[in-house]
Protein backbone atom coordinates (compact mmCIF):
# COMPACT_ATOMS: atom_id res chain seq x y z
CA UNK A 1 0.00 0.00 0.00
CA UNK A 2 1.49 3.26 -1.12
CA UNK A 3 1.77 5.78 1.67
CA UNK A 4 1.34 3.28 4.52
CA UNK A 5 4.32 4.58 6.47
CA UNK A 6 3.28 8.17 5.90
CA UNK A 7 -0.27 7.34 7.02
CA UNK A 8 1.07 5.95 10.29
CA UNK A 9 3.19 9.06 10.88
CA UNK A 10 0.27 11.40 10.21
CA UNK A 11 -2.02 9.31 12.42
CA UNK A 12 0.47 9.36 15.29
CA UNK A 13 0.92 13.11 14.97
CA UNK A 14 -2.83 13.76 14.92
CA UNK A 15 -3.40 11.45 17.90
CA UNK A 16 -0.70 13.26 19.86
CA UNK A 17 -2.15 16.66 18.99
CA UNK A 18 -5.72 15.56 19.71
CA UNK A 19 -4.67 14.06 23.05
CA UNK A 20 -2.95 17.30 24.03
CA UNK A 21 -6.10 19.23 23.11
CA UNK A 22 -8.35 16.70 24.93
CA UNK A 23 -10.23 16.00 21.69
CA UNK A 24 -8.93 12.50 20.89
CA UNK A 25 -12.39 10.93 21.27
CA UNK A 26 -14.05 13.48 18.97
CA UNK A 27 -11.29 13.07 16.38
CA UNK A 28 -11.64 9.27 16.63
CA UNK A 29 -15.34 9.60 15.78
CA UNK A 30 -14.43 11.88 12.85
CA UNK A 31 -11.84 9.37 11.62
CA UNK A 32 -14.37 6.53 11.77
CA UNK A 33 -16.77 8.63 9.72
CA UNK A 34 -14.04 9.55 7.22
CA UNK A 35 -12.83 5.96 6.82
CA UNK A 36 -16.37 4.64 6.35
CA UNK A 37 -17.37 7.43 3.97
CA UNK A 38 -14.31 6.96 1.77
CA UNK A 39 -14.73 3.17 1.79
CA UNK A 40 -18.43 3.37 0.87
CA UNK A 41 -18.27 6.21 -1.66
CA UNK A 42 -16.49 5.27 -4.86
CA UNK A 43 -16.94 8.83 -6.14
CA UNK A 44 -15.19 10.34 -3.11
CA UNK A 45 -12.43 7.73 -3.20
CA UNK A 46 -11.88 8.31 -6.92
CA UNK A 47 -11.82 12.08 -6.38
CA UNK A 48 -9.13 11.80 -3.71
CA UNK A 49 -7.01 9.46 -5.85
CA UNK A 50 -7.38 11.43 -9.09
CA UNK A 51 -4.27 13.26 -10.31
CA UNK A 52 -6.47 15.33 -12.64
CA UNK A 53 -8.58 16.94 -9.91
CA UNK A 54 -6.80 19.81 -8.20
CA UNK A 55 -5.99 19.93 -4.51
CA UNK A 56 -8.20 22.97 -3.96
CA UNK A 57 -11.23 21.08 -5.35
CA UNK A 58 -10.46 18.05 -3.18
CA UNK A 59 -10.14 20.28 -0.12
CA UNK A 60 -13.44 22.03 -0.90
CA UNK A 61 -15.21 18.69 -1.32
CA UNK A 62 -13.80 17.29 1.93
CA UNK A 63 -14.56 20.42 3.94
CA UNK A 64 -18.14 20.33 2.66
CA UNK A 65 -18.62 16.61 3.35
CA UNK A 66 -16.97 16.73 6.80
CA UNK A 67 -17.91 20.29 7.82
CA UNK A 68 -19.08 19.24 11.31
CA UNK A 69 -15.70 17.69 12.15
CA UNK A 70 -13.42 18.71 14.99
CA UNK A 71 -10.91 21.48 14.25
CA UNK A 72 -8.03 18.99 14.60
CA UNK A 73 -9.59 16.82 11.87
CA UNK A 74 -10.05 19.83 9.62
CA UNK A 75 -6.44 20.80 10.30
CA UNK A 76 -5.34 17.32 9.21
CA UNK A 77 -7.25 17.68 5.94
CA UNK A 78 -5.61 21.06 5.38
CA UNK A 79 -2.14 19.66 6.13
CA UNK A 80 -2.61 16.68 3.80
CA UNK A 81 -3.78 18.99 1.01
CA UNK A 82 -0.82 21.33 1.51
CA UNK A 83 1.61 18.38 1.46
CA UNK A 84 -0.03 16.79 -1.61
CA UNK A 85 -0.89 13.67 0.44
CA UNK A 86 -4.70 13.96 0.52
CA UNK A 87 -4.91 10.63 -1.32
CA UNK A 88 -3.90 8.84 1.92
CA UNK A 89 -6.65 10.39 4.08
CA UNK A 90 -8.58 7.11 4.29
CA UNK A 91 -5.46 5.23 5.41
CA UNK A 92 -4.62 7.91 7.97
CA UNK A 93 -8.16 7.63 9.37
CA UNK A 94 -7.90 3.83 9.70
CA UNK A 95 -4.48 4.04 11.36
CA UNK A 96 -5.73 6.73 13.74
CA UNK A 97 -8.61 4.46 14.81
CA UNK A 98 -6.18 1.58 15.41
CA UNK A 99 -3.77 3.75 17.40
CA UNK A 100 -6.62 5.28 19.42
CA UNK A 101 -7.99 1.83 20.29
CA UNK A 102 -4.50 0.65 21.29
CA UNK A 103 -4.07 3.66 23.56
CA UNK A 104 -7.36 2.78 25.26
CA UNK A 105 -6.42 -0.92 25.57
CA UNK A 106 -9.10 -1.98 23.10
CA UNK A 107 -8.43 -4.81 20.66
CA UNK A 108 -10.48 -5.49 17.53
CA UNK A 109 -11.72 -9.04 17.09
CA UNK A 110 -13.05 -10.23 13.75
CA UNK A 111 -15.57 -13.05 13.94
CA UNK A 112 -16.46 -14.75 10.68
CA UNK A 113 -19.69 -16.74 10.81
CA UNK A 114 -22.09 -18.30 8.33
CA UNK A 115 -24.96 -16.22 9.74
CA UNK A 116 -25.11 -12.98 11.74
CA UNK A 117 -24.13 -13.20 15.40
CA UNK A 118 -26.95 -13.13 17.92
CA UNK A 119 -26.63 -10.85 20.95
CA UNK A 120 -26.03 -13.83 23.23
CA UNK A 121 -23.35 -15.34 21.04
CA UNK A 122 -21.65 -11.96 20.64
CA UNK A 123 -21.54 -11.64 24.43
CA UNK A 124 -19.89 -15.09 24.70
CA UNK A 125 -17.34 -14.19 22.00
CA UNK A 126 -16.50 -10.93 23.80
CA UNK A 127 -15.98 -12.80 27.08
CA UNK A 128 -13.74 -15.43 25.43
CA UNK A 129 -11.75 -12.78 23.57
CA UNK A 130 -11.23 -10.78 26.76
CA UNK A 131 -10.09 -13.96 28.51
CA UNK A 132 -7.58 -14.70 25.71
CA UNK A 133 -6.14 -11.18 25.41
CA UNK A 134 -6.75 -9.60 28.79
CA UNK A 135 -7.97 -6.50 26.95
CA UNK A 136 -11.31 -4.98 26.15
CA UNK A 137 -12.41 -6.22 22.75
CA UNK A 138 -14.70 -4.85 20.06
CA UNK A 139 -16.25 -7.43 17.76
CA UNK A 140 -16.69 -7.03 14.02
CA UNK A 141 -18.89 -9.72 12.46
CA UNK A 142 -18.18 -10.86 8.90
CA UNK A 143 -20.67 -13.18 7.28
CA UNK A 144 -19.22 -15.86 5.00
CA UNK A 145 -21.58 -18.70 4.11
CA UNK A 146 -18.70 -20.80 2.77
CA UNK A 147 -17.62 -21.74 6.31
CA UNK A 148 -20.96 -23.64 6.62
CA UNK A 149 -21.22 -23.21 10.40
CA UNK A 150 -19.17 -22.49 13.48
CA UNK A 151 -16.89 -19.45 13.47
CA UNK A 152 -13.41 -18.10 12.84
CA UNK A 153 -12.12 -15.69 15.50
CA UNK A 154 -9.20 -13.37 14.72
CA UNK A 155 -7.64 -11.10 17.34
CA UNK A 156 -4.47 -9.44 16.15
CA UNK A 157 -2.12 -12.27 15.16
CA UNK A 158 -4.20 -14.97 16.86
CA UNK A 159 -6.69 -17.03 14.85
CA UNK A 160 -9.02 -19.68 16.21
CA UNK A 161 -10.81 -21.63 13.47
CA UNK A 162 -13.86 -23.52 14.71
CA UNK A 163 -15.66 -23.58 11.37
CA UNK A 164 -17.41 -26.63 9.98
CA UNK A 165 -15.54 -26.15 6.68
CA UNK A 166 -12.23 -26.38 8.56
CA UNK A 167 -13.30 -29.52 10.42
CA UNK A 168 -14.44 -31.16 7.17
CA UNK A 169 -11.12 -30.24 5.58
CA UNK A 170 -9.25 -31.88 8.47
CA UNK A 171 -11.34 -35.05 8.11
CA UNK A 172 -10.69 -35.11 4.35
CA UNK A 173 -6.92 -34.86 4.95
CA UNK A 174 -7.07 -37.67 7.51
CA UNK A 175 -8.93 -39.97 5.13
CA UNK A 176 -6.56 -39.25 2.25
CA UNK A 177 -3.53 -39.98 4.45
CA UNK A 178 -4.87 -43.35 5.63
Amino acid sequence: MAGARAAIRYAKAVLSLASDQKSAEAVNNDMKLIANTIAESKDLSDTLQSPVIGSSVKKTVLLEVFKKSDKTTLSLIDTLVNNNRIDILGHVALKYNQLFDQSKGIELATVTTAIALTAGLEKEVLAKAKELTGKNVEVENIIDESILGGFILRIGDIQYNASIANQLSKLKREFTLN
